[in-house]
């Protein structure tokens, strides 16, 4: 099972460049809107993306989606775990919880 990061825990690292966040959901919800510097990276195109988007295997990786019911980000981050990516943490809360706390949110 993925550990989880808290809210605050995850805009901290955010803000201090420490993490690299994945949005899971991809397509038209990220260009709509996603968190800070995130990259979209949709559970069917994992296998294919990753090694181009995330070539370090040892970074602090963070993956979310829309809420809790949401299962992309428990997806993409348990297939990054099984390619050998050894520091995936999950934002289980979502995006939802983030622009409902009043965090900033990009848009493509």
């Amino acid at each position: 099972m993925t550990a989880l990061i808290t809210r605050d825990d995850l805009a901290a690292a955010v803000e201090a460049g420490t993490v690299t966040v994945v949005d899971a959901l991809g397509g038209a919800y990220y260009a709509k809107q996603h968190l800070p510097g995130a990259v979209p990276l949709a559970p069917a195109d994992v296998d294919a993306q990753a090694p181009a988007l995330l070539p370090d295997k040892n970074a602090a990786i963070i993956t979310y989606c829309s809420n809790p019911a949401c299962p992309n980000s428990g997806q993409v981050a348990d297939r990054l775990t099984a390619l050998g990516y050894t520091d995936v943490r999950k934002y289980r809360e979502g995006i939802e919880d983030w622009t409902a706390a009043g965090l900033p949110v990009q848009s493509s």
